[in-house]
């Protein structure tokens, strides 16, 4: 497979190959070489990849049994595009559709369109900023199965524009089935996105997603099913969503807003409130709803409005 990767990539010349020989074969298992990765060995204005190639790094010389994962992952790849490339292709493939034919239209994808690996490295600072439970970049790509299905969403959304909706679709349906995410290829997303744990989210065709968004596990933007063509939620930016919600029918949820856990939201939310139960309510009513001051995707505060209502026991 490492071979296959380094001699996949084109439009090198003889001093990035010989650079890019440089860095691989000091993470190539086996080869110690006692000195630091200097910046200017590698894109000097990507610090996301850097940081995941010193993270590597460091995790090897910890745990040196998982040399060869992380030389197959990540450090036997000149680029953060071809290392997602990659992983995608692993997680995706199966006995009918080989990692290889599935890393040769993924990197294709991403070398056309360089917005999905600035997108990327958006949602892996959003990961790390906003998730206590992630370590390290590096955790990240490699194993939070939200992070990776966006990735590979953002591809397949690339492809459906370009009307190849059967591959498409193929790639939604190898998503659902490896990450437990289901998002139509159709649906807009934007960059900054925390998909927390994420088994079981749903995001319909016409559904958008703003910038910085995070949404936890079990999360619903669907159809109320009496509607056809334009029928999914519209979710502003900074907008946190909680666990176990459904957002239903073409609505709007204003920037900056917090929706409760396990709420049903059927009808739109103002900016910056927050609207919670089943059917989901805006704390301190609809004629004087309260607004928060702080972004709620970032701060990821998800209880603070029970103390605001007052008919909250336990």
């Amino acid at each position: 497979m490492a071979t296959c990767i380094d001699t996949c990539r084109t439009g090198t010349t003889q001093d990035d190959d010989s650079r890019f020989c440089c860095i691989k074969n000091f993470f190539r298992p086996g080869f110690s070489v006692n000195r630091k990765i200097h910046h200017t060995q590698i894109e000097e204005d990507d610090d996301v990849w850097i940081k995941i190639l010193e993270e590597a790094k460091s995790d090897v010389e910890q745990e040196p049994i998982l040399s060869n994962y992380y030389y197959a992952s990540i450090t036997s790849h000149r680029s953060l595009d071809s290392a997602l490339a990659h992983i995608l292709s692993v997680k995706l493939s199966n006995l009918n559709l080989p990692s290889n034919t599935l890393f040769e239209l993924f990197i294709s994808v991403l070398e056309e369109s360089p917005e999905i690996i600035e997108a990327t490295k958006q949602d892996l600072i959003a990961v790390k900023e906003r998730d206590p439970a992630c370590i390290s970049y590096v955790h990240c790509f490699l194993g939070f199965k939200g992070f990776l299905a966006c990735q590979a969403h953002r591809i397949a959304h690339n492809l459906w524009k370009q009307n190849r909706k059967i591959v498409a679709l193929l790639i939604q349906n190898r998503v659902s089935e490896s990450f437990a995410v289901d998002i139509h290829p159709g649906a807009k997303i934007g960059k900054g996105i925390l998909l927390d744990h994420a088994t079981g989210v749903v995001i319909g065709e016409t559904a958008v997603v703003g910038d910085n968004v995070s949404i936890l596990h079990g999360v619903t933007l669907g159809g109320t099913g009496k509607q056809s063509g334009d029928r999914h939620p519209k979710i502003g930016d900074g907008v946190l969503i909680g666990a176990g919600t459904c957002i239903l029918g073409n609505i709007i949820i204003g920037e900056g807003a917090k929706i409760g856990s396990g709420s049903v939201v059927v009808k739109d939310v103002p900016p910056r409130t927050t609207a919670v139960g089943n059917p989901a309510r805006l704390i301190g009513g609809k004629e004087n709803p309260r607004k928060h001051e702080k972004i709620p995707c970032l701060t990821m505060d998800q209880t603070s409005y029970l103390t605001e209502w007052s008919d909250y026991v336990i």
